[in-house]
């Protein structure tokens, strides 16, 4: 790249750090909360004005309502049963990630697709930053693509890019 760059990193620049054992306690007494299905009272660990941002598919919740009613209790319909397992998680301040999956039932119609009772896997990312003892931003990428491969939908229509790892095609050639 010529020229200027960027500002990269503007977000957590001036992160404290002498926040991250509070912010290992919120996330951690949060995942427990959503493992225990909890929705009516999640507020205790997300701010009234928090924002919820996901990605295609998922849309973005602004405030701790719409994340309730238009995130946690479709999200629920549609898989029951659901257990959260974070693989990884790291702590830098007020801000927290980690990646993991969902292990849950299709119990419910989600895009379209019915009710099969498989098992899935709902693999995701997720960002959060702490103030106050709550979870004040929580940027989000689940991957429904595969959610729904599970299901039977291939939503890129035998285009997906998993072919060059197979052999199947080659990527083009950026002089091409």
């Amino acid at each position: 790249m010529k020229g200027s760059r960027p500002e990269q990193a503007a977000l957590s620049r001036n992160t404290d750090m002498s926040q991250t054992d509070a912010t290992r306690a919120v996330i951690e007494a949060m995942v427990d909360g959503l493992n225990d299905h909890r929705i009516d009272d999640i507020g205790a660990f997300f701010a009234e004005t928090f924002r919820w941002r996901g990605n295609q598919g998922c849309g973005t919740k602004n405030g701790l309502r719409e994340f309730q009613d238009n995130w946690q209790r479709p999200f629920q319909a549609a898989f029951s049963d659901k257990v959260c397992v974070d693989e990884a998680r790291l702590y830098m301040g007020e801000w927290a990630a980690a990646f993991g999956r969902q292990e849950a039932t299709h119990s419910g119609p989600f895009m379209g697709v019915a009710p099969t009772g498989k098992r899935v896997d709902i693999r995701y990312m997720d960002f959060w930053k702490v103030e106050d003892g709550r979870i004040t931003d929580n940027w989000v990428m689940v991957d429904f693509p595969h959610v729904l491969a599970q299901l039977g939908v291939d939503v890129f229509g035998g285009e997906g890019w998993e072919a060059f790892d197979r052999g199947e095609k080659r990527p083009p050639r950026p002089d091409q």
